[in-house]
């Protein structure tokens, strides 16, 4: 398997060597310096020797390794790129997922980990991480669900009054306007106003298209 490293510090190239030399199936074609470099060598190389699995570093002088990437998918989508770096922050983790990067794992990751990031990318087309990087990344989605969350609980409550947001909340539920004119004890023609102010506020015609909404917009997770 065609493997390249682009880093631009020696000592770490260096180890990335030892840690592949143990399996010989690995074939190490290509070791760049920067992003720049790496995109200048894969204009002239023939299909038949492309990388198969790029390691890409993120702190790199010219194009850094979230950029790099960007470009590199764009330009070669077969080939897999994994981040290899000793950053953990939350900006990195996701600029690096967005790049379109299949992987992340840290310069402090054992060969066998790195053996297996290859294999999982290239014969599953798997989505490796270190396992730090892992649940920091889980700890991120976590978080931006919750926010989500929150900011769409302020979405309502700046456009549907308290009794207006009730009436929402049994709408989702499948009740019609009579059943909860009896769950709320007003009566159904107060009921049906509500409705009628709910679709005009929220620019909807019909029930289906109000539970859509709700659902699309993880409402319902908030009653």
């Amino acid at each position: 398997m065609r493997i390249a490293v682009v880093d631009d510090n020696p000592v770490n190239q260096n180890s990335f060597r030892q840690k592949i030399e143990p399996y010989p199936d690995l074939d190490l074609i290509l070791v760049s310096d920067s992003g720049d470099s790496f995109l200048e060598h894969m204009k002239g190389a023939p299909v038949n020797n492309w990388p198969e699995v790029v390691f890409m570093d993120i702190q790199m002088p010219g194009l850094n390794g979230v950029e790099t990437i960007k470009i590199a998918k764009a330009l070669y989508p077969s080939i897999h790129y994994i981040v290899l770096t000793v950053f953990e922050d939350n900006e990195t983790i996701f600029e690096a997922i967005q790049s379109g990067a299949s992987g992340y794992l840290l310069k402090q990751d054992t060969y066998h980990t790195m053996k297996e990031a290859i294999d999982e990318v290239v014969q599953y087309g798997g989505a490796p991480m270190s396992p730090a990087i892992a649940r920091k990344a889980l700890k991120l989605l976590t978080q931006r669900e919750e926010q989500s969350k929150k900011e769409n609980s302020n979405m309502l409550d700046d456009l549907l009054s308290e009794r207006e947001r009730e009436i929402l909340t049994h709408l989702v539920s499948g009740y019609d306007a009579k059943r909860i004119a009896e769950i709320t004890n007003i009566s159904t023609l107060t009921v049906r106003k509500h409705i009628a102010n709910i679709y005009n506020k929220l620019h909807v015609n019909s029930k289906a298209q109000v539970i859509s909404m709700a659902h699309k917009n993880k409402w319902f997770r908030l009653f």
